[in-house]
């Protein structure tokens, strides 16, 4: 355990706190790239589904590929060659469409390390792309100056290949024990082999790569987990100070304490302004988190309205994309996010750096509020968002509106929700200051060419 101020105990982590470059970000790109890429069917999850009698999954896989003894999921690596995966046109493409850090996956559920691990065969550094895709990528973010992390979700991998040890699979075979196992039924908790194995490949990421955010997904709750959380908490936080870097947990439900560490939403969002920040993590697309072919890819307007509204409830917005096996971004995608980049390119001064209002907004829609809520959602030419930064307030108009004038109810004179003069009003983007008038009704301000705009709109309100 390296020297620092944290010790392995809920009360001692209790006194970690979030670094500001991350409450700054608001935005972050998720990667789910893998083995899994390679079959691109139905999602990320196809390497235990295939294994699953009665499936689509099992049943596609016997159609395409044969049995299961003859061509198993490991059979997908030799395929895995990331032939056309170039870092820095990632980079470039994520820093162009606005996010400030990056998260690949270092680890997914099917045991197949993306990165050079110490501890195993079966990883990117020594088999298909014999690359180490995470370190290729952790230079290049950082060489553009974004923030970078890792997602790690090898607790799964206790349970994930169980269902290929009921009948005559390669699972079942004692020569790829090592990539498949423990492969055990998911309400048998793990051994303490098993956790010590976790714990001791997850160190070496830390210490390898460095990375700023650390994300878990769910299945860390077990309690078996419990002490080897508080061991790696502890020595990635002492291992932050040292460093002298800012870093971030990030986990779901209700895995540890919340003081610990940011707590996540997937698929969904809180309901209203949270005094601990927090973080919302999706997909870009909205049937797999791994790349599929026939996927369907949400529209850009439709994401900057889930950034909006997570950000002015004291959120970030965590965005996944999914690569094909050879590398390269879909089309697709990376349309989406340079859409995200060009909105924000006039919008951020709302976005980044700033904090929550006294409320998050105003208006008949309602955002998505709990975890796997997702919908889609269609705000009106009412709906508002706020956000604040130093004196100065925000108000984000989502759609557009009827007419060539809104009022901004929050702001009425009758109310002590905004107790400043309004001194001016500007719209983001657009040179000059906006005409607008206050009473009781609230702040009435003359939108010009409204009909034009691309919405959302940013309304910069200045007080005195």
């Amino acid at each position: 355990m390296p020297e620092g101020p944290f010790r392995p105990t809920w009360e001692s982590l209790k006194n970690y706190k979030i670094p500001e470059w991350y409450k700054d970000a608001k935005f972050g790109i998720f990667i789910h790239y893998g083995v899994y890429s390679v079959p691109a069917f139905s999602n990320e999850w196809y390497p235990r589904n295939m294994y699953i009698e009665g499936t689509p999954e099992y049943e596609h896989h016997i159609k395409t590929y044969g049995e299961h003894k003859r061509f198993g999921y490991k059979d997908f690596i030799h395929l895995f060659k990331a032939e056309r995966f170039d870092p820095y046109e990632w980079a470039d493409l994520f820093k162009k469409a606005g996010a400030k850090y990056v998260v690949p996956v270092a680890e997914h559920h099917d045991g197949f390390a993306m990165y050079d691990c110490s501890f195993t065969r079966w990883c990117a550094s020594k088999m298909g792309p014999k690359r180490d895709i995470i370190g290729e990528l952790a230079k290049a973010v950082r060489e553009n100056f974004l923030t970078f992390g890792i997602s790690y979700h090898r607790a799964e991998h206790w349970w994930f290949f169980h269902e290929g040890m009921k009948f005559d699979s390669d699972v079942r075979d004692k020569d790829y024990f090592d990539l498949y196992g423990p492969a055990q039924p998911e309400p048998m908790q793990p051994t303490e082999e098993f956790l010590e194995d976790w714990l001791l490949r997850l160190l070496e990421i830390v210490d390898k790569y460095q990375p700023q955010v650390v994300y878990f997904d769910w299945w860390i709750e077990q309690p078996a987990f419990e002490p080897y959380l508080k061991k790696f908490f502890a020595y990635y936080y002492n291992r932050a100070h040292e460093w002298g870097k800012g870093v971030v947990i990030n986990y779901k439900l209700n895995a540890v304490p919340r003081e610990c560490a940011v707590f996540d939403v997937e698929r969904g969002e809180l309901g209203d302004i949270d005094p601990i920040y927090w973080q919302t993590d999706t997909s870009i697309s909205r049937i797999s988190w791994g790349y599929v072919e026939n996927d369907i890819y949400k529209p850009a307007k439709e994401l900057i309205w889930e950034l909006v509204d997570i950000v002015s409830k004291n959120g970030n917005l965590l965005l996944n994309v999914g690569p094909k096996a050879d590398g390269t971004i879909p089309e697709a995608a990376q349309k989406t996010l340079l859409e995200i980049g060009e909105w924000l390119l006039k919008n951020g001064e709302a976005i980044y750096g700033t904090r929550p209002w006294r409320i998050y907004g105003e208006g008949p829609t309602k955002g998505n509020a709990g975890s796997f809520s997702e919908k889609e959602i269609n705000y009106t030419g009412r709906d508002l968002r706020f956000t604040t930064k130093g004196d100065t307030l925000y108000a984000i108009l989502m759609n557009k509106p009827e007419k060539d004038e809104i009022v901004i109810k929050s702001l009425s004179t009758e109310l002590t929700l905004y107790q400043k003069e309004v001194a001016k009003v500007e719209l983001l983007g657009l040179k000059g200051e906006l005409k607008f008038e206050r009473n009781e009704e609230g702040l009435k301000i003359k939108i010009p060419e409204f009909e034009k705009l691309n919405y959302p709109i940013t309304f910069k309100i200045w007080g005195r």
